[in-house]
């Protein structure tokens, strides 16, 4: 489908001065597309040029309109020496390759330079007409859309699931060249930047290949890495889930958004008023999925690299006979994605498809990275993931489990070892959503049970358990088995019954390790990790008991390495499923009874973890009904009885009663102290720091408990950098790490304090070890306000009352020097970095894509047309509460990469830091606005690596953000909409009676 390029170059505004005798600037533009570049004319001394370009054209076919971004590179002229480079602006084009999508990107975009930051704005036309190819072998995608949200999109039915793909691209990274000895920083830095945007594309082009093959138009869960290898190389790597979307028809063709900058195609779509079948017209948080509908789910083999197709495989004919398929308990059929790859990205899922939750399967594995020869063979990269992969499948068979849903991959990398780690949660999933398949064949699951409690209920055999656990029968329907406690990686189902509210948990570990090189350094992390697992694994049970909860939600764990120390964090959100049984307490039992000190010290801890057990009870609401237990299976062993784990059942069952648990009640959580870790552990469950009243905080897209949101969120991103001493122990390490992430919270509940009450939903924690003696913490959230007072009826949000609130209650960035009584942020030292950024709310507001300070302080006094657009929303959320999203326009998936050479200059870390995290921001929105957009949703951070050389006062920082440009409309605009149309509609029959 080869296709027509076209670009228009307006004006330029906000220039840097470049003239240092005339104080202006000579600016003229260079646009790039392959090998293909024009020049505006140039226009001297003035800092607002007015180019008005002709068109320039660029014929290229599809597969380099995927590939290649357009580059726009803004100049000054110099008459006797070389032009000096002003800034540069990278355009995707893929979101205009799509038949849904805007025709033309117009707007005012940031000029950007990898030294100075934002350098003023250009203002471009950016259009493209494709020509209908019916070549079968080309090697273009065009029409395959991509979204960032783990589920349905909003405005979407899916017609068809087809199954897992996954791609990656290796090349050199231009870091490591030998070219780069030579070269200014600004040109090593842009040349890494456009290597990696012209990677992304490659990778997207691919992945989309492989959905048009599977017979697919979108991928879903789009998650994209970036594995800076060093001098090994540069990694691209892709998964998502492929499927069959339709567009969901609920709004007129001649309805326009306002906020529009850019025309986009007509959507022919029915009226305001109308409905799709199933699906209302509300979309507020407390039912997320509700706008989401399957009318059919049909798996198909999942593609990838090392898969290969037959004629035999590809046949439509279902086989017959024979065994049974390991994973759907059906007969195989070419139909079923669960003999190959049974991963879904997905993490949110319409009511039924999800039938039950085994748990969370895990995978990991170190490697020594070798140099990349052939940047076009990446096999070993490949057969690595593949490795990962197929113990993941394995550990999810011994569940009883079919699939693995909520599956993520990620790396840490340290030298030349890699930790390559792979999550997800065991699941059994509906074959009634199957299409072409056997659907007459009885599945031992696919029984009427409750909704609210079936995804609960044990999908293993329950007599041979591979682990030990305490089964009891379901508290809900009192028919099938649950076990006592849940670890999940997705989203709390829409339909699960829970009682009170949730609450973020938070497991942090610090180990040191030796400095080693090579096979000896892999060694090293490989024996570490299995106890660092452990510890963090212990400390999410005990404070899951701690807060008397029984399950988790969006599990997510991540391991990072470093030269001399292994960094732990796993991140989730505690409920109380009403399914499971309640907890038990927290019994502590010491190793020297005799020592009366040691036994007063000992009831005194007792004493503190049942208050704080007890008070968690009542401020998270938990008052579960009262039920005799049934305990079914062998309890946890003690060390000395783990031996025994894999007997049968009938073996394990007369050894019960050897267990030696006549510490407190049968149903406590023993913890033996036999050494200062275990003291340590304790000590850290009794130190977390209560939430402030009025705050809620989890990781998932929704506070389970709470219903009444208004439409007031706050979207912020937050760094935190600091610099350890040398000669640290285990529990310094640990106690530092903690309260780096504890005032990390705390600070965010300071500057938020003005929208309580609220909660900090989607908490998305990233750590890293960027140097040797540093540990990186990064955080993006988003702040929701809730109406405590008045709860809403029926889960949905009230138009008019909401907005009113909205307004009367601006959310205000907070800024300036704490109070010195507040012990947690009195302590911050200049090592001690904090970029906060909290994004205006107010969607009445006008500001220019540039940060506010910036814009302050460059614009001048002349006023242009169209020089204000509307605030454009940023949230990490799925959807915008309150509003209906009406249209999605193409992903957003940008790398950045910024260095300074006068870091103290600049404030510091924490100054460069914020500078830098606002300038990506502010790109960002412009990019959206340009596109015709006015929100960025299922918005995340993906990478933020930063790099410092005190000594040099030199730092360099990369950030890769991405997420789905979208148009949103309020309720309340919905409804006056639909009124005014009804009126119209009485008045013209009126007329014509």
């Amino acid at each position: 489908m080869p296709g027509k390029l076209k670009a228009k170059i307006v004006a330029g505004r906000h220039l840097p001065v470049m003239d240092r005798a005339s104080d202006l600037t000579d600016a003229f533009v260079e646009v790039k597309f392959g090998n293909t570049t024009f020049k505006t004319d140039v226009y001297p001394k003035s800092l607002n040029p007015q180019w008005n370009s002709e068109w320039f054209k660029f014929e290229v076919d599809d597969e380099d309109l995927q590939d290649e971004p357009l580059q726009i590179t803004v100049l000054d002229h110099d008459t006797y020496s070389a032009n000096d480079a002003i800034g540069k602006v990278y355009i995707d084009i893929d979101p205009l390759l799509c038949s849904e999508a805007a025709t033309v990107i117009s707007g005012w975009l940031p000029i950007y330079d990898t030294i100075h930051g934002i350098r003023g704005e250009i203002n471009v036309l950016v259009k493209v007409d494709l020509f209908n190819d019916l070549n079968r072998f080309r090697q273009s995608s065009c029409g395959v859309k991509f979204f960032c949200t783990t589920s349905i999109p909003r405005c979407y039915r899916a017609v068809m699931v087809h199954g897992f793909v996954e791609e990656l691209v290796v090349n050199e990274d231009p870091e490591y060249q030998w070219i780069d000895r030579i070269r200014t920083p600004r040109a090593s830095n842009e040349a890494r930047q456009r290597l990696i945007f012209l990677m992304s594309g490659e990778l997207q082009r691919k992945i989309g290949l492989k959905v048009l093959e599977m017979g697919g138009n979108a991928v879903v869960g789009y998650l994209q890495c970036f594995d800076l290898e060093g001098e090994s190389g540069l990694v691209v790597r892709a998964i998502g889930t492929a499927c069959t979307l339709e567009k969901i028809s609920t709004f007129p063709a001649t309805a326009t958004h306002p906020n529009n900058s850019s025309p986009s195609k007509d959507m022919k779509e029915p009226g305001f008023g109308e409905e799709a079948p199933g699906v209302p017209l509300s979309s507020g948080p407390p039912t997320p999925l509700r706008a989401q509908t399957f009318s059919s789910f049909s798996p198909s083999k999942s593609y990838s690299r090392q898969s290969s197709s037959s004629d035999t495989e590809l046949s439509l004919t279902p086989k017959t006979g024979g065994h049974l398929c390991h994973f759907c308990m059906i007969p195989p059929s070419p139909f079923c994605v669960f003999q190959e790859y049974p991963f879904f990205t997905l993490t949110a899922f319409p009511p039924g498809f999800l039938l039950h939750v085994g748990g969370v399967v895990s995978a990991r594995s170190v490697k020594l990275l070798d140099r990349i020869h052939n940047p076009d063979e990446p096999e070993t990269r490949d057969a690595w993931w593949e490795e990962i992969r197929q113990e993941i499948k394995s550990h999810a068979k011994a569940l009883g489990c079919h699939a693995v849903v909520g599956y993520s991959e990620s790396t840490s990398i340290c030298e030349e070892v890699c930790i390559l780690s792979a999550s997800g949660t065991a699941a059994v999933l509906s074959s009634r959503f199957m299409q072409d398949g056997p659907l007459d064949t009885e599945h031992r699951f696919e029984e009427v049970v409750s909704p609210g409690c079936g995804f609960c209920h044990i999908p293993y055999d329950e007599l041979n358990i591979p682990f030990p656990a305490q089964l009891t029968y379901c508290y809900c329907c009192r028919r099938y088995k649950v076990p006592d406690v849940l670890f999940t990686t997705i989203d709390l189902p829409t339909e699960a019954n829970v009682t009170g509210k949730g609450c973020l948990i938070q497991a942090r570990l610090c180990r040191t390790k030796k400095k080693a090189q090579g096979e000896g350094n892999a060694t090293a992390i490989s024996s570490l990790l299995p106890f660092l697992e452990y510890e963090l694994h212990t400390q999410l049970m005990n404070k899951l008991k701690l807060r008397g909860m029984n399950a988790l939600f969006g599990l997510r764990i991540q391991i990072s390495v470093g030269e001399t120390m292994l960094l732990g964090l796993a991140s989730a959100t505690g409920v109380y499923l009403t399914a499971l049984p309640s907890p038990g307490g927290i019994q502590i039992a010491g190793k020297t009874p005799s020592d009366i000190t040691y036994e007063q010290h000992i009831s005194t801890m007792q004493k503190k973890i049942n208050d704080t057990i007890d008070k968690n009870k009542e401020l998270y609401e938990i008052n579960p009904p009262e039920v005799v237990e049934e305990i079914i299976g062998s309890p946890i062993p003690e060390p000395r009885q783990r031996s025994r784990l894999f007997r049968s059942h009938s073996e394990s069952s007369d050894e019960v009663s050897e267990l030696d648990l006549s510490h407190g009640k049968k149903d406590a959580f023993v913890l033996e102290i036999d050494d200062t870790d275990a003291v340590e552990d304790i000590h850290a469950l009794l130190t977390d720091s209560p939430t402030p009243a009025g705050f809620y905080s989890c990781n998932t897209e929704i506070m389970p408990g709470i219903q009444n949101w208004t439409s007031a969120i706050q979207m912020f991103t937050s760094v935190r950098v600091f610099r350890l001493n040398a000669n640290l122990t285990n529990q310094g390490l640990n106690k530092i790490f903690s309260d780096l992430c504890e005032n990390l919270l705390k600070s965010l509940y300071f500057k938020l304090r003005s929208m309580v009450p609220c909660c900090l939903c989607h908490l998305n924690f990233t750590v890293a070890i960027p140097e040797d003696e540093l540990i990186q913490v990064a955080v993006t959230a988003v702040a929701m306000s809730f109406d405590k007072e008045q709860p809403l009826e029926n889960g949905k949000q009230s138009g008019e009352k909401t907005l009113i609130k909205g307004k009367h209650r601006p959310l205000k960035a907070m800024s300036g020097i704490f109070p010195p009584h507040l012990s947690f942020l009195s302590s911050l030292s200049p090592s001690l970095s904090l970029a906060l950024l909290l994004s205006t709310a107010s969607s009445l507001e006008k500001a220019s894509p540039l940060p506010e300070g910036r814009s302050r302080s460059l614009r001048s006094n002349r006023s242009y047309s169209g020089s204000s657009v509307a605030v454009v929303k940023m949230t990490p959320l799925s959807f915008i509460p309150g509003a209906k999203i009406i249209k999605y326009l193409g992903i957003i998936n940008m790398f950045f990469i910024r260095e300074t050479s006068s870091l103290r200059e600049e404030g510091g870390v924490s100054g460069f830091l914020h500078t830098f995290i606002a300038e990506v921001f502010a790109m960002v929105r412009a990019h959206v606005a340009a596109l015709g957009g006015n929100a960025v949703v299922s918005y995340s951070m993906k990478e933020c690596v930063f790099m410092e050389n005190p000594n040099k006062n030199q730092a360099q920082c990369l950030i890769n953000v991405s997420g789905d440009a979208v148009i949103f409309v309020r309720e309340s605009e919905l409804e006056s909409t639909s009124v005014q149309t009804q009126s119209a509609t009485t008045h013209t029959s009126n007329a014509t009676l």
